[in-house]
């Protein structure tokens, strides 16, 4: 490999879902001021509102979980305008 042209802080970095707790580590150049212990090694955290293992896609519901709960509020409050729709 060329000397020089890759980025000098290529590190391990741990991914958590905040929705479900998955977490997975892999090599990234994001950046980030927090940290996670994993077997008594600390890694850069990255957190995630949603990964494969929360996405309906992936997981086959038509729920979207989120940590903010806005596609719920957003669903509660416009909910009868999708029925409206629906009937018509």
């Amino acid at each position: 490999m060329k000397k020089g042209i890759h980025p000098e802080n290529y590190r391990l970095v741990v991914f958590k879902d905040m929705s479900n707790e998955y977490q997975f580590m892999t090599k990234s150049t994001a950046p980030t001021k927090d940290t996670i212990e994993l077997e008594g090694v600390e890694y850069p955290l990255i957190k995630l509102e949603i990964s494969n293992t929360s996405h309906p896609f992936y997981t086959g519901k038509m729920k979207l979980v989120d940590t903010a709960g806005r596609v719920d509020k957003f669903m509660n409050k416009y909910q009868k305008h999708f029925d409206k729709r629906k009937s018509n």
